[in-house]
């Protein structure tokens, strides 16, 4: 008689069964199209305790078991200052999960909360950082983060009407403060939707983003108001009722960029201009 399966082993098997086209399927693709994993990296999978990163890494745990390409994972979880249940409730979904987590503290929260202007900038910023140090520290060459398919959306979008600027979101790039290291985000062409509709299947709750800051708005009643991000998330939630394909489109696009249609770019910090490519006829 077939061994009855465990609460894990139900979650894991849901990823490559039930939603093998929404999950499996487009974390390998992301890695083979963009070249995320090489022989011989050492990964650091950067988990929040969010939705988003616990998911990475259990795809990733599932990758190492059938994978022909020789890497390592460590799975690090780095402490910015959580509450005692936010800590706990990390602690909790790694053990359910399987995923062998380590550990680092920092005073983040303390830090991005004393200042006058954005903390949200600045918390992300220290994060990066310490990230990329702790990396190192384990001998990794890169760092995943958990960054989805629709943070891609919505970090063109925002760019474009906030910054002034056409810029999207890389698959991987090349730290510029930290020498050969590298970040990479293998959760790229993963809708939210579905790692939200997986989260519902297993009965999982993972903690959301955990700041004081975000704690403060959200007792205050003023969170969705303090968010560019909801803004846009909210527009192309109502830009979709009427063009189902929105959001493919956008990602679509950044694939297929038409230089030669721009009056000007920028490549690094070196501002570009159509007329230098222009001749008289």
């Amino acid at each position: 008689m077939p061994r009855e399966l465990d609460r894990c082993e139900m979650i894991e098997r849901s990823i490559v069964k039930k939603y093998r086209k929404e999950l499996w399927a487009p974390f390998v693709t992301a890695v083979k199209k963009y070249g995320l994993i090489a022989p011989h990296d050492r990964i650091c999978v950067c988990i929040s305790g969010g939705k988003d990163s616990m998911l990475m890494a259990k795809l990733f745990q599932m990758l190492l078991r059938v994978t022909e390409v020789p890497f390592e994972c460590e799975y690090m979880v780095m402490d910015p200052g959580y509450n005692p249940e936010n800590r706990r409730k990390i602690e909790e979904n790694a053990a359910l999960l399987r995923i062998p987590v380590r550990f680092f503290e920092t005073n983040i929260f303390d830090v991005a909360n004393h200042t006058e202007k954005n903390p949200c900038y600045l918390c992300a910023r220290m994060r990066r950082g310490y990230l990329y140090r702790f990396a190192r520290e384990l001998g990794c060459n890169k760092i995943a983060l958990g960054h989805h398919f629709n943070d891609v959306i919505e970090t063109t979008v925002m760019a474009m009407f906030y910054a002034s600027m056409l810029q999207g979101m890389m698959p991987k790039v090349r730290s510029k403060n930290f020498e050969g290291m590298q970040l990479i985000r293998p959760m790229y062409r993963i809708h939210e939707e579905d790692i939200i509709s997986w989260q519902r299947y297993g009965g999982l709750e993972f903690i959301r983003c955990a700041c004081r800051f975000t704690e403060k708005s959200a007792a205050e009643g003023t969170e969705e108001n303090t968010s560019k991000r909801k803004e846009i998330k909210d527009l192309l939630a109502k830009l979709k009722k009427t063009n189902p394909d929105i959001e493919k489109s956008v990602f679509n696009a950044i694939h297929a960029v038409c230089i030669d249609t721009f009056p000007g770019w920028k490549e690094g910090n070196t501002e570009h201009s159509f007329l230098e490519r222009w001749t008289e006829d």
